[in-house]
């Protein structure tokens, strides 16, 4: 077993990442290390397993044995407590210049156990523009034992002078059968329910465990594929709008709410609240204000990505579905995603043309531009309910 044995359907990037692994070993070793470089960038479609691949090639360079899987090296970095290794994922919206600087003082310091000083740098796409131009100059110059793993949906997501300084590992959507293996071997699943959940996911790893494991997530999706054939109205319209955004409020809000109380618990006892002394409580919160609203601005944009996130993930349900409809409708023979809705599908592409299913997902498509845009979720879904209806 090593690092890489997760990586489901990713033979070609394992392949390269492991010689990569042992040219670092030769670096360490004093030698020349054809193959590795200080700077990657690692692409793939939604949960074809991006961070995944970056994080097991960081364990792989830590460890002596090229990663091993076994070893305390490996199993630090896999579960993000290697003191070599600098994982950053940004909470909100955007990461700022300011933060990106920060990250570049971290990473500038020297390996404290002898081999390498990794950042894993995910969704390094959400990067501002000044922030990016601050991670160029760090990626131009880095320190020589200093190694950087940036990961984002696409290329072009990064600026072409960052990606031109990285070397690029390209993941793939992993296959239903894959999939399915890997959910039956490690998680237990029955292979039926496996099967389900990998051509539901369409590939996507962390998707097909929740829909496998997780009734509510199998809730959530019975929910957002019932959506078409609700749409029997205006007000149903508005009705289904409704209910999808409300729903990811209150996911969001589930997700941020423990995190966001002790988080400013914790800032607030940092800042003195509750000590004791003449003037010093009140002094110290005081002074503390601006950094409370900055976490507070934080904890909103977190909130609003989240939020965001979800809405997002129930766009692209219903993307699967009408693109399941065209597929009925031109006869292909390919996987559909939703078979299990076989009969709704059946039914819609007979009373529809593929036109009509056209111009419903470039609705969908143009929520989520508009999403993306930040414009009021629930003028926006709204808006796509209404042309969903046709």
């Amino acid at each position: 077993m090593t690092v890489f044995d997760d990586l489901v359907g990713q033979d070609q990037a394992v392949a390269v990442l492991s010689r990569a692994a042992a040219a670092a070993g030769e670096v360490v070793a004093g030698g020349r290390g054809a193959g590795m470089t200080h700077a990657w960038l690692f692409t793939g479609p939604p949960g074809a397993g991006r961070e995944q691949a970056a994080r097991a090639f960081a364990a792989a360079l830590m460890c002596p044995d090229g990663g091993c899987g076994h070893c305390d090296h490996c199993h630090q970095v896999l579960i993000g407590s290697h003191p070599d290794l600098e994982s950053v994922r940004p909470e909100g919206l955007s990461y700022s210049v300011k933060q990106t600087r920060e990250l570049i003082l971290r990473a500038a310091g020297a390996p404290t156990q002898g081999r390498w000083r990794v950042i894993l740098f995910e969704d390094a796409d959400r990067a501002t523009e000044s922030a990016a131009n601050a991670l160029l100059k760090a990626i131009e110059e880095p320190p020589p034992r200093t190694v950087w793993l940036l990961c984002a949906p696409a290329p072009d997501d990064l600026m072409i002078t960052i990606r031109s300084r990285c070397r690029q590992v390209t993941l793939t959507t992993p296959g239903t059968e894959a999939v399915a293996r890997m959910l039956a071997s490690r998680d237990g699943v029955p292979w039926e329910t496996a099967t389900f959940a990998a051509r539901a996911a369409q590939g996507h790893i962390s998707r097909a465990r929740a829909l496998a494991l997780d009734a509510a997530a199998r809730q959530r999706r019975e929910a957002v594929l019932g959506i078409p054939r609700s749409l029997t109205g205006v007000g149903e319209c508005v009705s289904a709008a409704e209910r999808l955004v409300k729903t990811a409020e209150e996911e969001a809000a589930a997700a941020t709410a423990a995190l966001n109380e002790s988080e400013t618990a914790e800032l607030r006892k940092i800042y003195g609240e509750g000590s004791t002394g003449k003037g010093l409580n009140r002094g110290l919160v005081r002074g503390g204000a601006g950094a409370l609203k900055e976490l507070e601005d934080r904890q909103k944009s977190r909130a609003t990505r989240i939020k965001r996130d979800s809405l997002d993930a129930a766009l692209l349900e219903l993307v699967s579905f009408y693109r399941d409809v065209l597929a009925m409708q031109f006869g292909a023979s390919v996987e559909l995603a939703n078979d299990d809705l076989r009969f709704d599908l059946d039914q819609l592409a007979k009373k529809s043309s593929p036109e009509e299913t056209l111009r419903r997902i470039d609705a969908i498509m143009q929520c989520r531009e508009r999403l993306a845009a930040n414009v009021n979720p629930q003028i926006a879904v709204e808006a796509m309910m209404l042309a969903l209806r046709g």
